[in-house]
């Protein structure tokens, strides 16, 4: 995504978002898409397909940076628009509590999360979507997985820095994983 096009103010150029990088920690908003039945039941999980900078090939999450003077719900709905489409449909939680908080150290074995290029905060939500999904930006696909098919070694195993550990709190928290 070029930064040059971006007109929003907030967004650092790519040598003062390294400097910052370098320096302290950087907040963040994940989001695990998901489908669920009348009754609230959670019945897919939605993956997005990415090729990393190392043109290795991985299910992620939606995922990004909360902007300076960004409200934390903004940010969110934001991040699954550009990654899930315009039409979509997310249902944000009415309570911006996280399920969980992850921590994303350059260093790995602090936490199961790992990001080579920063120490990072992601707040990590549960997030129903009801609409038309189709993955924009750098994305390929967008893939649905049963909660079964989504804590599977298989799709756990595609997901970089510790990811699929995150995917398994989202089930675990909804009561997906027995």
């Amino acid at each position: 995504m070029p930064d040059t096009t971006e007109t929003t103010p907030g967004w650092l150029s790519p040598d003062d978002l390294e400097l910052a990088r370098a320096r302290m920690p950087i907040l963040y908003v994940e989001a695990v898409p998901v489908r669920v039945d009348d009754s609230g039941e959670v019945i897919s999980v939605g993956l997005l397909l990415r090729i990393g900078p190392e043109g290795t090939v991985s299910r992620t999450l939606v995922a990004g940076r909360v902007l300076h003077h960004e409200r934390v719900r903004d940010a969110l709905l934001r991040h699954l628009e550009k990654d899930l489409g315009p039409v979509a449909l997310p249902r944000v939680p009415s309570s911006l509590q996280p399920f969980t908080v992850a921590e994303y150290f350059p260093t790995q074995g602090i936490t199961p999360f790992h990001d080579p290029r920063q120490h990072a905060v992601a707040l990590a939500y549960i997030v129903p979507v009801a609409g038309d999904c189709r993955p924009r930006q750098d994305a390929l696909d967008l893939e649905w997985f049963s909660p079964q098919e989504a804590s599977s070694a298989m799709v756990q195993n595609d997901m970089p820095g510790g990811q699929g550990v995150l995917l398994k709190q989202a089930l675990a928290h909804v009561g997906c994983l027995l």
